[in-house]
């Protein structure tokens, strides 16, 4: 996610857990997923990768640190081109933002609920 011919898309899928190793596992017995350990500092969370080749496909993260706060299951991030108007924008057309826009992996996310409910994240590189 590095420029804005990426705005609109699905940039990464990951969940947060409490069981994180055990979803981890999981999802390597039951679609063939690699892992590689990402540090946390006191614990690691997992990028999920395909078997052949190593390319990460998704993550896999403890409901703890800096994750405390998300919503549990799958969590989709949607690209945007400027995190903060997105966030406003989200609560102006009846949406919720459940984490404010703060710093992640080299750009900007927040989490969002929509008016029906879902959740989602927006990205911002």
């Amino acid at each position: 996610m590095s420029d804005n011919s990426q705005v609109g898309k699905i940039g990464w899928i990951d969940m947060t857990v409490d069981d994180a190793e055990g979803v981890r596992d999981f999802y390597k017995s039951v679609v063939g997923w690699d892992h590689e350990d990402v540090s946390m500092g006191e614990y690691s969370d997992y990028s999920m990768t395909l078997p052949q080749g190593g390319e990460a496909v998704s993550g896999i993260c403890h409901a703890r640190g800096g994750n405390a706060g998300l919503p549990g299951g799958w969590l989709i991030y949607i690209t945007v081109a400027d995190v903060d108007a997105s966030a406003a924008a989200c609560t102006a057309n009846g949406g919720e933002v459940l984490v404010q826009p703060k710093g992640l992996a080299g750009g900007r996310f927040c989490v969002i609920r929509d008016p029906a409910g879902a959740t989602a994240a927006l990205y911002q590189p």
